[in-house]
């Protein structure tokens, strides 16, 4: 059997895929975390072969966590599932080391065969990133490109402002300073070629909804 630990923060969700999986009788859910410090519990205790893991997730996000079982060397295979844009996100998130990306709204459809095809060493991405990569557009154009210049700590940033983050309650969810928040904004801002902290949070607020529609 194939231990699967799902990582997400909505119970509908971790519910609607362990029901999926409990379909197949070679795949099984060892264990579920709606956050980033349940997820590494749940990693120590139940030893997944593969973690299905959403981006945004209290307590740091699904990059970070990424990053830290590529850190620590375990052999656990990661799938990315999430509501957030494939084109901006597909490559950041294979360079952090999983092995896939599904956005939830094929997750229905397509959830098992990514989960096999990772297992079977081999990465998944849908046919409309696979074009892109392959035919060398991964960079989009206009305000897309602009953002996709932003590092991965930055673009979490950028998110929680269109969010209607307060700086300090960023600082406290990303267990950082205030200083360091404020200093992530300032490069943000002179990358997207902002004037002041208005036109950061219009451009954000902006961003959020059409990651929405």
């Amino acid at each position: 059997m194939t231990k699967i630990l799902i990582v997400d923060d909505h119970p509908l969700v971790r519910t609607g895929f362990a029901q999926l999986i409990g379909d197949c009788p070679d795949l099984e859910v060892c264990g579920e975390a709606g956050d980033m410090a349940d997820a590494l519990k749940q990693i120590d205790a139940c030893a997944p072969d593969l973690a299905i893991i959403d981006l945004s997730l209290a307590g740091g996000s699904g990059l970070d966590l990424i990053q830290h079982i590529k850190s620590r060397d375990l052999e656990i295979l990661m799938l990315v599932a999430s509501m957030h844009d494939e084109t901006l996100y597909a490559e950041r998130v294979l360079a952090a080391g999983a092995r896939g990306y599904i956005n939830k709204q094929e997750a229905q459809e397509n959830i098992i065969p990514a989960i096999r095809q990772v297992l079977r060493g081999k990465v998944y991405l849908s046919q409309h990133m696979t074009d892109r990569l392959l035919s060398g557009m991964i960079h989009a154009e206009g305000e897309k490109r602009d953002i996709d210049s932003l590092s991965n700590r930055e673009l979490q940033v950028f998110e929680l402002v269109g969010q209607g983050v307060t700086t300090s309650q960023m600082a406290k969810q990303l267990s950082l300073s205030v200083k360091t928040i404020e200093t992530h904004q300032a490069h943000i801002k002179k990358k997207l070629a902002l004037g002041s902290a208005h036109e950061l949070n219009q451009r954000a607020i902006r961003w959020i909804m059409e990651q929405g529609s």
